[in-house]
């Protein structure tokens, strides 16, 4: 195990934690329901406890790691850790490094002072790093990601440093609160959803636990989009977080890769081509430093910019008035990193996204090889690569990892193609994110035969011997099963079979099953032909002729007939769809592991998805359930949680070893626990309610409950079902009077976060939908506090931050079977939010760690949804009679005048392209409004109980 003997950056250097300390990269290996809101009885569970351990990338250097990095004296006691010095760095960088006006010492320039004067001791730290990592030449993770959800950094990289208290110190002799100066940081627009989160989650504990590991990533000038909210709904507009710049980052120039696009491939010698022509930019490397916590180790996140030298500009038709001629070619290179997920309607919308994914690929894996070279020294041995280098690929997005490998290693290096391909299958791996067949990106093959010609011969040319081994594997006894494991299998989509297969398949077939032949005895052919002679002497010469013409006529068919009768097996393609290039099957088949991100959902990847590649080669298969860092999520965003818990456990190891949190169980029932915890919960609600005014204008109760689904917005993770919920919620309220209302119902304010990507209208559609519902809800007299529908806008990290603290009650509420993991239901849990959801993705994990009896369940299970979905097409579905009735609501425009046909549409029907209600919401609905009344009665139970002041066995603790 490689891990860095690095004491404590910011604290005496015998701290209690060390380089050994446990820490999980879940946050679920422990029993969370302690900090459950509102419990209906305590867990009789007492299932042992998982612990999840994740075997070190590093080769094991046992001696080697026992020598200290820092030699005495040196830069380990040159850090700055109390207030005054901490201040006067922020002044030097207020004065020296700064791009504000010298003359004010405004917010902004509060900011980058103070968050270059942390990166500081960040460099210092990443320095240290990475000449270890050099002299003792570790096996190391190279995580390759097209997203990372940082977040903002400032509070987190001083909380990790344990510099927080000089600094806040510091800044308010400065004149500064540290909190206000934190909200001048933009989030970095470098990720959309779960995907992206996941990335910056894993940067983190992997610097915490002391892992030899760099991020790869895109830096993307304007994002996904700024998302607002309008009368018409989601509105997208650009990012603007560099407007300013970004302190950081450090912008190498010395660091900068080629990458070419289109061109033609020339054969040269021993297999290798040469790659010429076409377009080439310059990749130019961006460095973040990513710190652990309690610990020295300062890993990195590299993004690349694009670029191409100053020559590209055209000067003389700038200067003939050609202004979009002279600049074309900086603007086409520089659009790469413009947008993450561009809309991909188009061709060149294709191209463009085709375009990122290779960079991120080629100029990664060109530094990665750069850097094995270098630790290498004089004499390069190819074949320890996989043995100082993983790459692991989250998600099918850089999965030209694999050709372009290939291509360097062969092209460039000098390998053979079969110690090339032998060498890129032990060295990279593939992360699974999602069972959606959209998902499961598949290129045009003309396209990238245009955009990447080499990579296309290269993974033909896999193509062709994974073929060569589902034959061998299957054989040719059924050619029907053989059509259908092929058609599965291949990387290559409707595109016919190599010739070398084609030619292997009828060589086998026809050598299985020969031409008959019959036994006829000579002496008979002999008669027969004499007989056949003497009837032909009796016609005339004419006759004669025109008989032996047919005879030669039929012999010649039936020679024809010989070679049509032959067995020639065809692989069969439709003309009518296009070729395709399947990303997924190319991870699978290129990489030495394939992981799933939950337990059931790895198993649908094994059973499903990739049933056929399971049943070829299991041993690649294994779960790696999703996980969140309880530094950010729990340490830095909930400090008040954080000190109750700290408080009753006696130490705060907890925060990288969760396991600790079991101590908590023995005071589950004490009163003051419970006392500070409620009180706690109350403060992050008034904060959240706070956070709403400012930004929506609307006025929430923090008596009510507050009820949360903040994640993208998409139809399977069914928002709409929570909404149709919402409006019969509304729709009954309004049928009772007043008094029967609060007798009823218990308060509640439902919030709504997430973006619709631009051009899925369907997300849109939702969007829109619920700001009306709320534009009518909000306005409504007779409501008052009783339901409140908010919709935050631009749903960030920071905004996720301010609300997770707050919950009471969060909602996830996939389609069962359709959603990989999910891992803001790990930050509610870890925050003592009660959870409803479907059995999906890790809801089953966190439902098994804290007690089906805290946890509100409801809805299909996955090995059910196909036979549901078979039961819709086939019309024997009977919808409910609530659900008709909340449709019908809709329609009759109470909720304003846009036609919601559309939306509503798309859950009726049996069949049909957007219809059938595909993703169960009218299914569920019962089963969800059931589960509904079952969190009312619980949530009312626990308010009767702290109202008489009684033990509350079976209220929010456990």
């Amino acid at each position: 195990m490689s891990a860095l003997p690095f004491s404590t950056t910011c604290r005496h250097s015998n701290s209690p934690l060390h380089p050994h300390s446990k820490s999980n990269f879940t946050g679920l290996g422990q029993r969370n329901n302690i900090w459950q809101l509102f419990v209906i009885t305590k867990s009789n569970s007492r299932r042992a406890i998982r612990k999840l351990y994740v075997k070190n990338v590093a080769s094991d250097k046992t001696a080697e790691l026992k020598e200290r990095l820092i030699k005495q004296g040196t830069t380990s006691n040159e850090f700055v850790t109390d207030s005054a010095s901490v201040a006067s760095s922020i002044k030097y960088h207020a004065e020296f490094t700064t791009s504000f006006s010298p003359e004010k010492f405004e917010p902004s320039k509060a900011y980058f002072a103070t968050a270059e004067s942390v990166r500081d001791s960040l460099i210092i730290n990443w320095n240290a790093t990475y000449e270890y990592y050099e002299r003792v030449n570790v096996k190391q993770a190279y995580y390759m990601s097209m997203e990372y959800l940082q977040g903002r950094a400032l509070l987190n990289a001083i909380g990790n440093l344990q510099l927080s208290g000089p600094y806040a110190e510091a800044l308010k002799k400065l004149g500064y609160n540290l909190e206000d100066v934190a909200n001048q940081e933009p989030d970095a627009a470098l990720g959309n959803g779960g995907l992206g989160r996941l990335a910056s989650c894993f940067l983190d504990s992997l610097a915490t636990l002391n892992y030899p590991a760099w991020g790869y990533g895109l830096r993307y000038r304007y994002g996904l989009f700024k998302q607002r909210i309008t009368k018409d709904g989601q509105e997208e507009v650009a990012e603007n977080w560099l407007e300013m710049g970004n302190p950081w980052e450090i912008q190498r120039n010395d660091v900068s890769y080629p990458v070419r696009f289109y061109g033609e491939v020339i054969s040269g010698p021993n297999e290798a081509k040469q790659w010429t022509g076409g377009e080439s930019i310059l990749a130019v490397a961006y460095d973040v430093p990513i710190p652990g916590y309690k610990t020295r180790t300062t890993i990195n996140l590299r993004l690349w910019s694009t670029k191409v030298s100053t020559e590209e500009f055209d000067l003389k038709a700038f200067n003939t008035g050609d202004h979009a001629k002279a600049y074309a070619a900086m603007k086409n290179a520089e659009k790469i990193c413009y947008i993450l997920y561009p809309g991909d309607e188009s061709i060149e919308g294709k191209t463009l996204r085709l375009k990122q994914q290779y960079t991120l690929c080629s100029a990664s894996l060109q530094d990665i090889i750069a850097r094995f070279e270098k630790r290498s020294g004089m004499t390069v041995n190819w074949d320890s690569l996989p043995d100082k280098v993983v790459v692991q690929m989250n998600d099918t997005h850089p999965t030209l990892c694999i050709p372009e490998l290939i291509r360097i290693l062969i092209d460039v290096k000098g390998l053979s193609w079969e110690k090339a391909w032998d060498i890129t299958k032990r060295t990279v791996a593939y992360t699974n994110h999602t069972v959606l067949p959209e998902a499961l990106e598949k290129w045009s093959l003309t396209l990238l035969q245009d955009l990447l010609p080499r990579h296309v011969e290269i993974i033909k040319r896999i193509d062709e011997e994974f073929t060569h081994e589902i034959v061998s594997e299957y054989g040719t006894n059924d050619l029907n099963m053989l059509q259908e494991k092929l058609g599965k299998m291949r990387i290559l989509e409707n595109i016919e079979l190599p010739d070398s297969v084609v030619e292997f398949i009828n060589n086998t077939v026809l050598a299985d099953d020969p031409v008959e032949e019959i036994d006829v005895d000579d002496n008979d052919i002999k008669a027969t032909e004499k007989k056949d002679n003497e009837e032909e002497n009796d016609d005339d010469d004419e006759e004669e002729e025109d008989e032996v013409g047919k005879d030669e006529q039929e012999a010649d068919d039936g020679e024809e007939l010989v070679v049509e009768n032959k067995k020639e097996w065809k692989f069969e393609v439709d003309p009518n769809l296009p070729m395709m290039v399947r990303m997924a099957n190319l991870c699978v088949v290129g990489g030495f592991s394939v992981n799933g991100v939950a337990e059931i959902h790895s198993e649908i990847v094994k059973e499903e998805v990739f049933n056929e590649f399971y049943e070829l080669w299991p041993e690649k298969f294994q779960n790696k359930t999703n996980g969140v860092t309880p530094r950010r999520w729990i340490r830095f965003c909930n400090p008040d949680l954080s000190k109750i818990i700290t408080k009753w456990i006696g130490t705060e190891d907890w925060v990288t070893d969760l396991e600790k949190l079991a101590v908590l169980r023995k005071f589950a029932d004490n009163e003051d626990l419970q006392s500070e915890w409620i009180e706690s919960k109350r403060r992050n609600k008034i904060n959240v309610a706070s956070f709403i005014k400012e930004k929506t204008g609307y006025v929430v109760s923090p008596d009510a409950m507050f009820d949360v689904q903040v994640k993208r917005i998409h139809e399977y993770k069914r928002q709409l079902l929570n909404i149709m919920g919402i409006v019969y919620r509304y729709k009954k309220m309004k049928e009772l009077s007043a008094e029967e209302r609060k007798q009823l119902f218990v308060p509640r304010v439902c919030i709504f976060g997430g973006k619709a990507f631009a051009t899925y209208v369907q997300a849109k559609r939702i969007v829109k939908f619920i700001t009306d519902v709320g534009a009518t809800v909000n306005h409504d007299p007779e409501i008052g506090d009783l339901l409140k529908v908010i919709f935050v806008p631009d749903y960030n990290v920071s905004v996720a931050e301010m609300l997770i603290p707050g919950s009471e009650l969060s909602q996830h509420i996939s389609t069962a079977g359709m959603e990989a993991s999910g891992t803001s239901n790990m930050k509610f849990a870890m925050n003592g939010c009660v959870q409803i959801g479907t059995l999906d993705g890790a809801n089953v994990e966190i439902r098994e760690e804290v007690g089906e009896d805290n946890f509100f369940l409801f809805g299909a299970r996955a090995q059910e949804i196909a036979g549901l979905r078979k039961e819709r097409a086939e019309g024997k579905f009977v919808p409910d009679p609530q659900f008709e009735e909340v449709k019908a609501y809709v329609r009759s425009g109470v909720f304003g005048t846009y036609n919601y046909d559309e939306l509503m549409g798309s859950l009726e029907g049996n069949e049909g392209y957007g219809r059938a209600d595909y993703f169960l919401v009218g299914k569920d609905f019962p089963s969800y409004l059931e589960c509904q009344e079952e969190v009312d009665k619980a949530y009312r139970d626990q308010k009767v109980k702290m109202d008489k002041n009684v033990n509350l066995e079976h209220s929010w603790f456990i």
